[in-house]
């Protein structure tokens, strides 16, 4: 009778069902969590216009001198907002013109939207400014760049007749001929709250609400041709032209503490927040947009203002002007496409007819035929593919399609950027736990690039073996994921360990690849077009989908690009391979011409001039160049180190004769490898600190750019170096990362 055999799971089957299952769990509580945001929290502000118009935070608050140059990032809740430059502003007014009212705090936003039309002439305008008397400096102000003109109208008190003639002519739907329309495209009131407590007298509340009352009527929602679409109650429009915008900036709220004893005797909280409350009335009865991430900016204390206390600092007013241009002009940049880098009070473009059959077979086509194929219909079954394989496509339209909806669509929010060292090394320290965790002796059972000997019942894999390789490429794979997450690009020291990373990774192409067709001298089509579907498939199905251009993920390209090099390189005059000196002799005139392909100045630009032509390709070749050229020598010096190594190996086991002068050379190497070994091991360990000290001198990033082609190998091969210096190292690898 024969026994019941029952199979036990192994642990780390068992931990990765485990894993599997937390994963799914988890996607899907952050799928229904979405869906409910979307469907129930965001449904009264889809395009974030109330989000930019009334709330937000700062991502990097600090004090006013502190030398990282604070309050760069504001944060309206869910969307990103541009930081808009005079091109930006010249493509959305055109020869329209951008009015301010008020006092002294509003013109600090008038220069500031000066200052990004034209920083030189601003700065010398504001320097004459500055040295007027105090009776001359309140006065009407006009400044004009590439057609545009941005004014300001000194009215402290919000009675003007240069106030009334614009709130006449204001129409919040733009004409078809802007040099015919008497709107303005942006009018910014100042409310005249500080004024009013300053000099105002016992009626001072009465007359700043007789001030207000006077401009709403051509604000409200009902009233007539001067009606403003009320962007924080009502759907954004998906269109090409934005409405005028005519807005309301609630009181500022000084900081106290550092008022002069006589504005302090006069400017008071009590004051200061009845006037506000009552704007938040008016805002609550009316559909007048009253810009209240204003006040927020300010909120936080000290910093954001200047000595006076009264008036904030540049960057303060330099975001105050992106939440009103952002709230103006975003909506004109729908068909601009990609880079989708303003997000607040706009709406993405509809999907195309690619993009529509990628959801399609991605979210129902294919997870219809994988249910049908595991349901076992025996009659369908067999044209269909094995349920691994439509498991495979099934993951891969799921993961493109997830892209889409969210980077493409409303339904996720967005968020700016901000480094914290705390974060980049939380989350680095949660990742090298969790590979040490992981560690295991290496599969006897995988392929290795070297040759493993059996010692003492435990396999010694050899030099940079299979699971090492990919344990190395999946740890900086994190890492370059947690320096992007947390926006690290910005600090240089984490810029120039990521530029080795991704020199490693090159060196990695170069030296595996070589080995490849060295070893199995497999130069066939089939091999190339397997490896360039695999590199490329994933990258192209998000061009499309995403609707963005090949090269904007550079590294695919890149590696693609190094793949053929390498391919190229060893397969002219490949029956020559079995000669070291021919092989380096190919890698050194490779080398040459590659370095003059990027580097010399027209060749990019005729090879863009023909792929635009012939076949409507566009790429950036200048971006290609500063990529290309900043690891041009690298992948060389991977395809030597597998060259030098298989010599190596070859002339340990005798299987060559020792002819030439390099093989003499490594000899003496493969003899007696204990002194050698001791030596290099000794040297990667001054190298690499030694490595660090040298960067350290780098002041910016073009500097340590111009030297790192010609130094990035000294980090890596020390690196490898290192971790095969004994038997146990090369034996072991993380699984997490491999």
């Amino acid at each position: 009778m024969s026994r019941l055999r029952v199979t036990i799971p192994s642990a780390p089957t068992r931990i990765a069902a485990v894993v599997e299952k937390t994963f799914r769990a988890l996607i899907s509580v952050i799928i229904v969590c979405v869906i409910y945001r979307y469907c129930w929290i965001d449904i009264s502000d889809p395009y974030k216009c109330g989000a930019l118009l009334n709330k937000g935070q700062w991502l990097d608050p600090g004090p006013r001198w502190s030398s990282k140059n604070p309050f760069q990032n504001w944060q309206p809740p869910g969307c990103m907002m541009h930081e808009y430059k005079r091109k930006d502003i010249q493509e959305c007014f055109k020869e329209r013109r951008l009015v301010f009212v008020g006092d002294s705090t509003t013109r600090q936003i008038f220069w500031a939207v000066a200052k990004k039309m034209d920083q030189r002439r601003a700065e010398e305008q504001i320097t004459e400014h500055l040295d007027l008397d105090l009776a001359d400096k309140h006065k009407d102000l006009e400044f004009s760049s590439s057609g545009v003109t941005v004014q300001f109208i000194w009215d402290p008190y919000l009675n003007s007749t240069g106030l009334d003639r614009e709130l006449k002519s204001f129409n919040a739907n733009p004409a078809q001929d802007s040099k015919t329309d008497e709107s303005a495209g942006l009018i910014l009131l100042g409310a005249t709250g500080l004024w009013y407590a300053r000099h105002g007298q016992e009626n001072y509340f009465k007359d700043f609400r007789d001030s207000i009352e006077h401009v709403i009527p051509f604000m409200d929602h009902d009233g007539g041709e001067h009606a403003l679409r009320a962007a924080a109650s009502q759907s954004f429009p998906s269109k090409r032209k934005s409405p005028n915008f005519l807005l309301l900036a609630p009181v500022q709220v000084p900081w106290y503490q550092a008022l002069s004893p006589s504005r302090e005797e006069t400017i008071t909280p009590e004051k200061i927040d009845q006037m506000n409350d009552y704007l938040q009335q008016v805002s609550a009865h009316s559909e007048a947009d009253i810009v209240w991430s204003f006040s927020l900016m300010t909120w936080a204390g000290q910093g954001e203002y200047e000595e006076s206390g009264l008036h904030v600092v540049d960057n303060v007013a330099h975001r105050k002007a992106d939440v009103l241009l952002n709230l103006r002009c975003n909506a004109d940049s729908v068909g601009r496409g990609y880079p989708y880098d303003r997000t607040c009070c706009n709406n993405y473009r509809q999907p195309n007819v690619i993009q529509w059959l990628f959801v399609l077979v991605g979210m129902i086509l294919l997870p219809s035929v994988f249910l049908l194929r595991r349901k076992h219909f025996l009659r369908i079954g067999r044209l269909l593919p094995q349920p691994e394989v439509l498991g495979a496509l099934m993951t891969f339209a799921l993961a493109i399609c997830h892209c889409y909806y969210a980077d493409r669509t409303q339904l996720f929010e967005k968020e700016h950027k901000q480094f914290h060292k705390r974060e980049f090394f939380i989350a680095s320290s949660a990742v090298l736990i969790a590979g040490l965790l992981s560690v295991r002796m290496n599969n006897p059972s995988s392929p290795s690039k070297g040759n493993h000997k059996v010692r003492a019942h435990a396999f010694d894999y050899g030099f940079l073996s299979r699971d090492q390789t990919d344990e190395w490429k999946g740890w900086m794979q994190f890492l370059i994921l947690i320096y992007h997450y947390t926006h690290g690009s910005k600090t240089l020291w984490l810029f120039e360990i990521m530029r080795n990373l991704v020199a490693g990774y090159l060196f990695m192409t170069g030296y595996g690849h070589a080995m490849y067709f060295l070893r199995k001298e497999d130069y066939s089509f089939t091999r190339v077009a397997s490896v360039l579907v695999r590199l490329n498939m994933l990258t192209c199905a998000l061009a499309y989908m995403m609707r963005t251009d090949y090269m904007a993920h550079y590294f695919v390209p890149l590696v693609s690009f190094w793949f053929l090099v390498v391919y190229f390189t060893l397969k002219v005059k490949q029956e020559k391979n079995s000669s070291t000196g021919f092989l380096l002799g190919k890698i050194f005139i490779s080398a040459s011409l590659t370095t003059a392909f990027i580097k010399i100045p027209g060749v990019l630009e005729v090879l863009a001039f023909i792929l635009k032509y012939t076949f409507a390709i566009s790429w950036n070749m200048q971006e290609w160049r500063y990529r290309a050229g900043m690891d041009m020598l690298i992948v060389y010096i991977g395809m030597a180190t597998a060259i030098l190594y298989l010599r190596f190996m070859r002339i340990r086991t005798a299987s060559v004769s020792c002819t030439s002068k390099i093989d003499i050379l490594l000899r003496p190497v493969a003899r007696h490898p204990t002194p050698f070994k001791t030596i290099a091991i000794i040297a990667s360990v001054i190298l690499l600190p030694g490595f660090r000290l040298l960067t350290q001198r780098s002041p910016d990033r073009e500097d340590y750019l111009w030297w790192h082609p010609y130094i990035s190998a000294i980090p890596i091969l020390a690196f490898v170096t290192l971790r095969n210096s004994h038997s146990i190292l090369r034996s072991y690898h993380s699984a997490i990362f491999a």
